[in-house]
């Protein structure tokens, strides 16, 4: 592994590690953790098989697309010139936007959504749903995000920083915890907390259908796709998708089936 590998792995494990330790001190949702163990095991060996599989096929694909651009002089960052600093700025919050587009694509096209539901139907919510994605959706996303990194020619350590930004982001949106709702306003102003994503866990499918953000908030008030709250407590709302809570569809085996069974 590179040292930017390293250095990507070192953030994920912190945050990892500080978001399972606060959910475990102070959940918000105390029964999640019921069936943990079960739930873990599948949303982790999902990581491990994405992990596998991406090592043999896309591995580093945006920052291996970020050099070669870099080289060859495409994108439009290696067209014009823009200072370092701001062309990284710009090029984060673009590829915010590009994955927001992204995840708004995976429940509007049919086939996109076959594979997106796995990350759905987990029946509850904690950090480690974050991880809990099929590994075709895992490779395809990785696919896309290079597209935009090449549009943009976006510098190799701006990808670092972004895709750091993004896993660690999803951990923290992700975690069964809470702010206090001042504080949390406060927060989604400008990026997506726990409490905001949750809607996007309901069962419920037209809160299902909102609040797509991964790291900056605004781009669901922009887009119009922002929910407040979900119509039920959400504390006590019902999370994933009704048609897949049975034991069978929460395995491990069963997830990695589920885009190809029969609607």
């Amino acid at each position: 592994m590179d040292q930017n590998g390293l250095l990507r792995l070192g953030i994920f494990a912190t945050i990892l590690a500080v978001m399972a330790l606060w959910e475990a001190v102070a959940p918000y949702r105390p029964r999640e953790a019921v069936r943990r163990p079960v739930r873990w095991l599948t949303n982790f060996g999902l990581l491990l098989i994405s992990a596998a599989l991406t090592r043999f096929t896309v591995g580093a694909a945006m920052i291996a697309t970020a050099i070669w651009a870099g080289q060859n002089g495409l994108g439009v960052f290696n067209l014009v010139g823009v200072p370092a600093f701001l062309a990284g700025l710009i090029a984060i919050v673009v590829l915010d936007c590009a994955v927001y587009w992204q995840h708004r694509l995976t429940h509007i096209v049919p086939l996109f959504w076959r594979f997106h539901r796995v990350h759905h139907c987990d029946v509850e919510f904690d950090v480690s749903t974050a991880v809990r994605f099929h590994p075709v959706e895992i490779i395809a996303s990785a696919g896309y995000k290079s597209f935009f990194v090449l549009l943009i020619g976006a510098d190799p350590w701006a990808v670092v920083v972004y895709e750091s930004m993004l896993s660690g982001f999803a951990l923290f949106n992700h975690g069964n915890v809470h702010f206090p709702a001042p504080f949390d306003r406060m927060l989604r102003v400008l990026v997506v907390t726990p409490d905001m994503h949750r809607v996007h866990h309901s069962s419920v499918m037209t809160e299902t259908n909102s609040n797509y953000g991964n790291i900056l908030s605004v781009w669901d008030r922009l887009f119009v796709s922002y929910i407040d709250h979900t119509k039920a407590n959400d504390h006590d709302m019902q999370i994933g998708l009704d048609e897949f809570r049975d034991s069978k569809s929460q395995s491990l085996l069963g997830v990695l089936w589920l885009p190809f069974r029969l609607p």
